[in-house]
């Protein structure tokens, strides 16, 4: 396969998360691979799989797949099919079936995508908007699920709950 990779697996895609269109699994999945210590900065646009392992800033529109590898880092609002995270995102992300955040991957930006996968220890600062594969609703419309932690001073906890007043 080009650019000395091997395995599928090493591009991030497990098994059962191969692209399914013909033309990406004929061609070997990977059509294009920006390695670490590269760096561009525009708009990319593409039609089957393209692994990220250096820097990019601008938008990315893709077809198919795109592979964030553990040193890539993008700073660009993304539009895929599907999106494999073990880097980091500073951006929006929409997908058309999935976006999959390894352990290792940080997005920083709003996920868009009908099926979504977050490994223990990954990071998503931002909100997950889900709608049904095919639904023609608005994103405007769909319901959007915010996670938002409070923290609570663990005086608040020990504090006794008043019954009413203290009768003496």
């Amino acid at each position: 396969m080009a650019f000395g990779r091997g395995r599928s697996d090493e591009f991030g895609i497990e098994e059962g998360m191969e692209p399914s269109t013909p033309t990406a699994s004929a061609a070997g999945g990977l059509t294009a691979f920006i390695d670490q210590g590269s760096s561009f900065e525009g708009k990319l646009s593409f039609k089957d799989t393209v692994r990220i392992d250096g820097h990019f800033a601008g938008e990315i529109t893709s077809e198919n797949t795109l592979v964030v590898g553990e040193t890539g880092e993008i700073e660009a609002n993304i539009i895929s099919q599907t999106v494999i995270v073990s880097g980091a995102i500073n951006g929006d992300v929409k997908a058309g079936r999935k976006v999959v955040i390894h352990k290792t991957g940080t997005v920083s930006g709003n996920v868009d995508s009908p099926s979504i996968v977050i490994e223990d220890g990954a990071v998503l600062n931002g909100t997950i908007t889900m709608a049904r594969s095919g639904s023609k609703a608005p994103a405007e419309k769909a319901q959007a699920a915010k996670v938002t932690l409070k923290a609570v001073e663990t005086d608040e906890l020990n504090k006794p709950k008043s019954d009413g007043p203290k009768q003496g």
